[in-house]
C-alpha cells in the first residue's frame, strides 16, 4: 500500500511538472509570434515625416532645374526634382502647410516622375523641356500633362515668397504700366484670368516673344503659354495655380479668396529676374 501511494505521489508531481513546461512552452510561443508580429508590421508614418527639409533635399541631388531659365536647357533625363525654396509653413497664412507638403511633395513630385516615364526610351531624353513644348501638338498626352505639370510648379513655388508682396519696381514696374496702364489694372485683369478659368488650370503673365509685350493668359490642366499648343505663346514669368488641390484645404470653394490672398506673397525679385531674363533668352527658347 505504501508503495502504491508512493508511486501515485511521483506520478503526480511528474504530471505537474511536465504541465507547466507545457505551458511555459506556449506562453513563450505566443510571445515570439506576437513580437514576430510586431516587426513585421510597418509602423504608420506620419505624412511630415515624409517630406524632407529643403535643406536636407538640396543637400542630396543638384538643383538641376534651377530657379530662372538657364537650368532647364539640359536634357529632359538630366533634370531632376529641384528642392522647395522655403520650409513647408513659410507661406502660412495664406497658403497652410499642409497645402504645401501634399502640393508639392505628391502632386509636383508625381508629375516630375511620370514626365521622366513619359519621355524614358525615347528621343525626347535628349531634348530640353522647351523643345518638347516647342512640339507638344505631336507628342503624346503623358507628355503634355506632366511635362507642363513638373515645369508649372518648379516655376509657382520660385514665384512664391514669405516675404513677397507689395507691388514690383524697376524695369518690370515699368513695363506694367506701360502695357496696363497701372499696377491696379494688371492685378484686375490678372485676378481675372484665374477666377474664371473653368474647371481646372492656370493664369499667367507672360512675355511675348515677338513684341516684347506683357500680356495674360490663362490655360487649362497642366498647359502653359511655352507649348506651341497655345494660340498664343509666350514667356511666362508669373503664374498662379487654381487646380483645386492649390487651395481647397484652406479656402474651399472659394477660388477668389485664394486669388486676393496670393498677392501677399508674390516674389516680385524672382518675377523681374524672369522678366531680364527673357531677352537673354528668348532666341533658343522660340525658334
Amino acid at each position: 500500500m505504501r508503495n502504491l501511494i508512493s508511486s501515485f505521489v511521483m506520478m503526480t508531481a511528474v504530471l505537474l511538472i511536465t504541465s507547466g513546461s507545457f505551458a511555459q512552452q506556449s506562453d513563450t510561443k505566443k510571445e515570439e509570434a506576437k513580437k514576430a508580429q510586431t516587426q513585421a508590421k510597418p509602423a504608420a508614418v506620419p505624412l511630415s515625416s515624409t517630406v524632407k527639409s529643403a535643406a536636407d533635399v538640396a543637400a542630396q541631388q543638384p538643383e538641376k532645374a534651377g530657379k530662372l531659365y538657364g537650368g532647364w536647357m539640359l536634357p529632359a533625363a538630366g533634370l531632376t526634382f529641384p528642392a522647395l525654396p522655403y520650409d513647408l509653413d513659410a507661406l502660412e497664412p495664406v497658403i497652410d502647410k499642409l497645402t504645401v507638403e501634399i502640393h508639392y511633395d505628391r502632386h509636383h513630385r508625381a508629375y516630375y516622375n511620370n514626365f521622366l516615364k513619359a519621355v524614358g526610351g525615347t528621343e525626347m531624353e535628349t531634348m530640353t523641356i522647351f523643345e518638347i513644348f516647342s512640339k507638344m501638338s505631336e507628342l503624346p498626352v503623358s507628355v503634355r500633362n506632366n511635362g507642363g505639370g513638373f515645369f508649372n510648379h518648379v516655376l509657382y513655388w520660385n514665384n512664391l515668397s514669405p516675404k513677397g508682396g507689395g507691388e514690383p519696381g524697376g524695369e518690370l514696374g515699368e513695363a506694367i504700366t506701360k502695357y496696363f496702364g497701372s499696377f491696379e489694372a494688371f492685378r484686375a485683369k490678372f485676378d481675372e484670368a484665374a477666377k474664371t478659368r473653368f474647371g481646372s488650370g492656370w493664369a499667367w503673365l507672360s512675355v511675348d516673344p515677338e513684341k516684347g509685350e506683357l500680356f495674360i493668359s490663362s490655360t487649362a490642366n497642366q498647359d502653359n503659354p511655352l507649348m506651341n499648343t497655345e494660340s498664343r505663346r509666350g514667356f511666362p514669368i508669373l503664374g498662379i495655380d487654381v487646380w483645386e488641390h492649390a487651395y481647397y484645404l484652406k479656402y474651399q470653394n472659394k477660388r477668389a479668396d485664394y486669388v486676393e490672398s496670393f498677392w501677399k506673397i508674390v516674389n516680385w525679385q524672382d518675377v523681374e529676374a524672369r522678366y531680364k531674363q527673357f531677352h537673354e533668352m528668348k532666341d533658343k527658347l522660340f525658334r
